[in-house]
């Protein structure tokens, strides 16, 4: 009976650490593919809005759909791939009245925290980091889904959602009073390692 009771104990301790390690992982977002992005859109003199994109981006992420608060996150920016589809404007964005790319080519988010909402959506807090100035953001997050891709990997993916103030990270040319925010959309999707 001991033996049935300690082979049975275990067995559920292997499943458990099994399910769990299954769960964790960490992943690489697919910018080779390009299957994640990063947006962002601009008021232009309160008329319009400016889109862009920064093209060239990498970064990894940590999730757990059973923890999901010990998810990090970490993402590098090359601040030189901006395009708004406009060659003088996207020149001018890359001079120092905008990114100043020959100063600061790079901008970087790294994850401090990530709260859960009642409705399944979570809220991922952490350190921005563009033209040499660190805030704290917080990102309003949607799983989009995970699973199994036809070539073998396993995947997640999210959408993003904040708001920064150019002014903070020291953009201060007037586009206007409406134009004082940046609306950024992050879409990520990661390939398991």
């Amino acid at each position: 009976m001991k033996r049935l009771i300690l082979a049975s104990l275990m067995t559920l301790t292997v499943a458990f650490t099994a399910t769990k390690d299954a769960q964790a992982a960490d992943y690489v977002i697919d910018t080779n593919g390009a299957h994640a992005s990063i947006l962002f859109r601009v008021s232009h003199l309160g008329y319009s809005w400016l889109h862009g994109s920064f093209n060239d981006f990498s970064g990894t992420f940590s999730y757990d759909a059973d923890n999901p608060k010990a998810s990090k996150v970490s993402v590098t920016i090359d601040v030189t791939s901006v395009d708004t589809n406009h060659a003088e404007r996207d020149k001018h964005l890359k001079g120092g009245d905008f990114f100043d790319v020959s100063k600061y080519p790079e901008a970087t988010f790294v994850s401090t925290g990530l709260s859960m909402n009642a409705d399944g959506t979570a809220q991922l807090n952490g350190d921005f980091t563009l033209r040499g100035v660190t805030k704290p953001i917080a990102i309003d997050v949607t799983k989009i889904g995970e699973g199994k891709d036809p070539w073998g990997g396993y995947r997640a993916g999210f959408r993003g959602t904040t708001k920064i103030t150019m002014a903070d990270y020291g953009m201060t040319f007037n586009l206007g009073p409406s134009a004082t925010q940046a609306e950024l959309t992050l879409n990520v999707e990661g390939v398991r390692q």
